[in-house]
């Protein structure tokens, strides 16, 4: 399997990511390498090695939160104009508005 220009256009696309033509080309060459560089290492014969011991299933323990939060010194309100629920309202960018959709309809559009 190879990617195309094509391939990377379309996933620039879904990402929402301006990607010239030539960086386009580049990154078909860099994918393509990473691609047969995996197909390279499919070829190792693994039967009967050990698997690396690592962080695992389990995931990384992690420490306990404590402490109060830190509070800040300005209401959250003078950080920016809109608020909902306590978290900070952004505006679309002009460059993902799609006349009289809604981010679910984006969403729709792509699959």
């Amino acid at each position: 399997m190879s990617v195309t220009i094509d391939d990377v256009k379309h996933v620039a696309r879904l990402a929402r990511l301006g990607v010239s033509e030539s960086r386009a080309a580049e990154l078909v060459g860099e994918l393509n390498r990473i691609l047969d560089h995996m197909s390279i290492l499919e070829k190792v014969k693994t039967e009967g090695v050990a698997e690396a011991a690592g962080v695992g299933a389990s995931g990384m323990p992690l420490r306990v939160d404590s402490g109060p939060p830190v509070p800040l010194a300005r209401p959250l309100g003078d950080f920016a104009p809109s608020l909902r629920d306590g978290l900070i309202l952004v505006p679309r960018l002009a460059s993902h508005e799609n006349a009289g959709a809604s981010a679910d309809d984006d969403v729709a559009d792509d699959a």
